[in-house]
């Protein structure tokens, strides 16, 4: 079956989410253990030391609560990357935290941006779209489903709770957008019933010959020289036993 092909599970894939989960609490942990603050580390807005965040804001986050509300999201999406983009899912990987980081870095208000909400937005984005302009259907209720599952996070694109890095969220929104529009991914063609395929020719189809060009049904009438048989069904009331 093609879909197999491009639709498989592999033990491989866990470990890419299971790397980016472990990464974010471990460097937190090391923040408590050391009485350190990472957060100097983060995107600092149009300074040239600041484009540090890039790589390193990812990783870092402000407070517990911060990173669990990244860590289930960000594992889940990763693991549907690379199941449904085998491919392309670690150019997506990759250059989404650069190009969203350095668009955080353009637009940010002057402070410290951290978190890895900013790759998780890219890659919301990335797969719904994708889902989209791929017109596939097992992409598209991939789309339908990331919609209904978080689809909430639309909110937070936009300035409406302080303290919180809507520049990043927005810059991931945007970087998954051209992402999906860029990256050209291949997907299985869509299974072609016989009456589809470019081969097929309705003269020598059975069911087909029933009918002329226009639908009608055609009656067949039959020769002189056939015989023209007849059911004929008895029916006997049964004698019911008094």
């Amino acid at each position: 079956m093609q879909e197999a092909r491009y639709f498989k599970f592999s033990i491989g894939m866990l470990l890419v989410p299971l790397f980016s989960v472990l990464s974010i609490w471990t460097v937190f942990w090391i923040e408590l253990q050391l009485g350190v603050d990472f957060n100097d580390y983060g995107i600092s807005p149009r300074k040239l030391l600041g484009l540090q965040g890039i790589l390193f804001g990812p990783f870092i986050h402000g407070s517990i609560e911060h990173l669990y509300n990244n860590t289930i999201p960000l594992a889940v999406l990763t693991l549907t990357l690379f199941y449904f983009y085998q491919k392309d899912a670690t150019k997506v990987l990759l250059s989404g935290v650069v190009i969203a980081g350095f668009l955080t870095w353009l637009i940010g208000r002057p402070s410290y941006h951290i978190g890895a909400s900013g790759l998780i937005y890219v890659l919301a984005s990335f797969i719904f779209f994708k889902g989209v302009f791929t017109k596939y259907y097992r992409l598209i209720a991939l789309s339908l489903a990331i919609v209904f599952i978080y689809g909430s996070m639309l909110w937070y694109i936009f300035p409406i709770e302080e303290g919180i890095s809507w520049e990043g969220h927005l810059s991931g929104f945007v970087t998954g957008l051209l992402l999906a529009r860029i990256i050209k991914s291949e997907i299985p063609e869509p299974k072609k019933y016989k009456w589809e395929q470019d081969d097929f020719n309705e003269e020598e189809d059975e069911f087909l010959r029933h009918f002329d060009e226009n639908g009608n049904f055609i009656e067949k009438t039959t020769s002189s020289d056939e015989e023209a048989i007849k059911v004929i069904y008895d029916f006997k009331k049964s004698k019911k036993n008094l």
